[in-house]
């Protein structure tokens, strides 16, 4: 029987103003051997944080873009996984939450130290690349999550190119 740290965390689906979504590919330090992935803008919760709050603190230490917890909104979706990261068995409760901007040069300088060492690049992708790559990518359906946070979600805000 596994063992699971539970974790409660917030992903941004952050999209620009030509319907790409922005990904960073990873390695688990702990398994360099099972390859790369790409994933979502996000991460862990800390202590007494609210998913939108998260959302905020991780979007402006991962990408460098600052929005306010209105700016965030509310998710667009929400789902429940298990996986293994850094020798740690997690089930993470996460909530993702839809930003467009027109644009963003993505600034990692706020990466913390596991990030540094398991994040090895980033790029936009678009819907067609995304559901016509071999390459792997978390969640399994994000081309239909993506799909439906777009055709429901909130409209570019204003102001938010950088």
């Amino acid at each position: 029987m596994t063992v699971y740290t539970p974790r409660r965390a917030a992903r941004v689906l952050l999209v620009d103003a030509a319907g790409r979504l922005l990904l960073f590919r990873g390695v688990d330090p702990a398994r360099p051997e099972h390859g790369r992935w790409w994933f979502t803008v996000g991460g862990g919760l800390d202590p007494g944080e609210t998913y939108a709050e998260g959302a905020a603190r991780e979007l402006a230490e991962e990408t460098g873009l600052r929005l306010t917890v209105a700016e965030i909104g509310e998710p667009v979706h929400a789902d429940l996984i298990e996986f293994p990261f850094d020798g740690v068995w997690y089930r993470q409760e996460q909530q993702f939450f839809l930003v467009r901007v027109a644009a963003h040069e993505v600034d990692t300088a706020g990466f913390n130290e596991i990030e540094r060492d398991s994040v090895d690049g980033h790029r936009w992708w678009s819907a067609a690349e995304l559901t016509g790559t071999d390459e792997r990518y978390y969640p399994q359906d994000l081309p239909q999550v993506l799909a439906r946070a777009l055709a429901d979600g909130p409209a570019l805000i204003s102001g938010a190119a950088c």
